[in-house]
């Protein structure tokens, strides 16, 4: 049985520049081989079960040379299993594509393109270049930067290149820039032609330095911008004061790490990023079910027989109807109860279930639920709290005081998350994260476990962010100053803190 091979381009950087049909591919390969410049955020849509292959190849260091890779696309295909190929920008746009494809014909394994988002026209974009504009540019080429400056004959026509075209992007030619710039003067080219050196196209941390054709190359130099870099050559150039909307975003230029579990990171994430933000997820948490005893499923078959439902989380409400699901029951179980969400997140995941939530509080912690329950419940009222198997006792001491009946129904646990600790110390060994996020003590006490001994001292070399009082309060308990306490216990409200902050610090 024959496979298929997708050979996919993933785009210049920016991980949500991929086309959808190659965010499929992905989903549903058996093996993704994928490239230095295709960002590992696109294999958090690989299948649990797919085989990761990483193939990068940077100047002068090739993980697995070409031939080698078109050996494991034709060895996958005959095998019969789908591959994704990730390349980055266009598989076409000098990225081998058509020398892979030509291997898998020749060895009858079946094939398709997926274009993808080429960096020579989106770095551009994303530092405010348009590559054609009217009335100043009505063609453009985009040309590879890699030739051996030592060779006989060059494979470019620099002659015809160099005025017969109004925009010029030059890839993989950062080595190569003190020929390309003499050649294109050389040939005609105006020395004081603008010239756009953007490292990092379409990622938070590009970099972008405008000079002309004649002293480029030593700018280029004295700042130190290295490969991978776009070299955009031409009179568009001059837009970008106009037209910069990526760079001078908020958050631009600050590197932010996400503690939370990454199933709950994305919300935090996105906002960030949506400001300009670099950011670093880092779980130090993660969940997995309890396992669901007897008792428990009768509790919560029962769920109609009491006054009120108390979800603490947002994760207490996936777990619980995820529990339902194995008992094969669904949201009529809770018949006329009436629902309580600890704060907007948890009330949003029970709306996206088709409910509503009766009653939130005006502050997103345990007392000010026992505050909003006490005046309308009345002694023996029995009330359904879903919490993990660790929490705190604010809830049900303050009700049970009260005389209120509760019954609590554990339905996950929160663990140490081991897989990103690595990431986690060497970014902050770095000295490169501005701040660093916790919106809960279980992600502050578990990063000090993932941190080890140095952990407080490392947390030291960034701003130390907390959604509230009792995530700040534990890390007053730790021995950590926190720098910035958010009033409000969202994300939003977390986000629009550090914002604040940045702008008054930059």
């Amino acid at each position: 049985m024959t496979g298929i091979v997708y050979l996919i381009g993933a785009g210049p950087g920016d991980y949500k520049l991929i086309t959808v049909k190659g965010r499929e591919c992905i989903e549903k390969a058996d093996v993704i081989v994928y490239d230095y410049l295709a960002d590992e955020h696109l294999l958090r849509w690989a299948r649990p079960d797919a085989e990761l292959i990483y193939a990068g190849k940077q100047c002068k260091h090739h993980t697995l040379h070409q031939y080698e890779i078109n050996e494991l696309l034709v060895k996958f295909g005959k095998e019969g299993k789908i591959v994704a190929r990730l390349k980055g920008g266009d598989p076409l746009i000098f990225g081998r594509g058509g020398e892979e494809a030509l291997e898998l014909v020749k060895a009858g394994v079946p094939f398709e393109f997926v274009p993808g988002v080429t960096s020579g026209i989106s770095a551009p974009a994303y530092a405010g270049i348009p590559v054609t504009q009217r009335a100043m540019a009505t063609s453009f080429a985009i040309v590879t930067g890699h030739e051996d400056p030592t060779k006989n004959e060059s494979g470019i026509n620099w002659e015809g290149l160099a005025t017969s075209v109004d925009t010029i992007s030059f890839v993989m030619g950062i080595g190569n820039l003190p020929m390309i710039s003499q050649k294109l003067m050389e040939y005609g080219r105006p020395k004081d032609t603008p010239v756009a050196v953007i490292r990092w196209g379409t990622k938070p941390i590009q970099e972008t330095l405008i000079s002309t054709l004649e002293t480029v190359a030593d700018d280029v130099k004295k700042a130190g911008i290295k490969p991978p870099s776009i070299i955009t050559v031409g009179d568009v150039v001059n837009l970008r004061e106009s037209l910069r909307w990526f760079d001078n975003k908020p958050l631009f230029g600050k590197t932010i790490m996400v503690t939370r579990a990454r199933s709950k990171a994305s919300v935090l994430s996105e906002q960030l990023e949506a400001l300009g933000a670099n950011v670093i997820e880092a779980a130090a948490i993660k969940t997995q079910a309890l396992p669901l005893e007897k008792k428990t499923e009768d509790v919560l078959l029962q769920a109609h027989s009491f006054k009120t439902v108390i979800f603490t989380s947002a994760e207490g409400v996936r777990y619980f109807f995820k529990a339902l699901q194995t008992m094969g029951k669904d949201s009529r179980v809770l018949g006329q109860a009436k629902l309580c969400a600890i704060g907007s997140a948890t009330a949003k995941a029970l709306h996206d279930k088709g409910l509503l939530a009766d009653i939130v509080p005006a502050d997103y912690k345990g007392e000010s639920v026992v505050k909003a329950l006490r005046p309308i419940l009345k002694e023996g009222d029995k009330v359904l709290l879903i919490q993990p198997k660790v929490a705190r006792k604010v809830i049900y001491n303050g009700l049970t005081e009260g005389g209120i009946d509760v019954t609590v129904a554990r339905l996950y646990e929160t663990l140490v998350d081991e897989s990103q600790a690595v990431t986690l110390q060497e970014a902050l060994q770095s000295d490169t994260v501005d701040y660093i996020t916790f919106t809960s003590s279980s992600t502050v006490t578990n990063t000090l476990k993932l941190l080890g001994e140095e952990g407080k001292e490392l947390l030291k070399k960034a701003k130390v962010t907390c959604i509230g009082p009792i995530t700040a309060a534990t890390c007053v308990e730790q021995g950590i100053e926190p720098d910035l306490i958010s009033d409000t216990f969202t994300i939003p409200a977390m986000v629009a803190m550090i914002q604040a902050d940045a702008a008054n610090n930059n």
